[in-house]
């Protein structure tokens, strides 16, 4: 059942999309950004995916922000205006194509909390049963990401990590 709160969380989501696209001035659109990634760290704080939620806010809202409106700081306000070109017609068809192709591909998966879909058949009580005995922590998130999928994590971990980094020596400034 889909609550008004879901709804609303939803329209958020997508009139900020909109309105970073459409908007002329590249700050704006920037804070736009911004804002679109807090009503997404909301949405996957009431869906209860806390961890991502964080995430998102911390990079998304915060970091990935901070870096955009340093980066337009130091570049010239003549750069600051977008003139976009007309969009191809391939991407005109195409585009709807794809997303009815995505709504199509959506159709088969498992409705949302299903206790009968493949993950909480096949996985989820593997790591549920397990994860005490297997990697000694008392909590199941924290042994997943940190045992179970610890390479994956690591990896997610180096790509932002070397993002932080190539940000960092994007916005120095040479000191000649």
């Amino acid at each position: 059942m889909i609550f008004p709160v879901e709804i609303f969380l939803l329209l958020l989501l997508v009139i900020t999309a909109g309105a970073a696209i459409l908007v002329k001035d590249l700050i704006s659109a920037v804070l736009i950004l911004g804002s679109y990634s807090f009503f997404l760290a909301i949405v996957w704080a009431w869906f209860g995916a806390v961890d991502v939620a964080f995430v998102e806010s911390v990079v998304g809202a915060g970091l990935a922000t901070v870096f955009f409106l340093l980066t337009l700081f130091v570049t010239a306000p003549k750069d600051t205006r977008i003139h976009p070109p007309s969009p191809p017609w391939t991407a005109l068809i195409g585009l709807p194509l794809l997303g009815l192709l995505l709504l199509y591909a959506a159709s088969d998966l498992p409705k949302f909390g299903d206790p009968a879909s493949p993950a909480s058949v096949h996985v989820s009580p593997v790591y549920l049963e397990n994860s005490m005995e297997d990697t000694l922590t008392p909590n199941v998130v924290t042994s997943i990401l940190m045992d179970y999928r610890a390479f994956d994590t690591l990896i997610e971990t180096v790509v932002i990590f070397t993002a932080g980094i190539a940000c960092a020596l994007l916005l120095r400034r040479n000191r000649t």
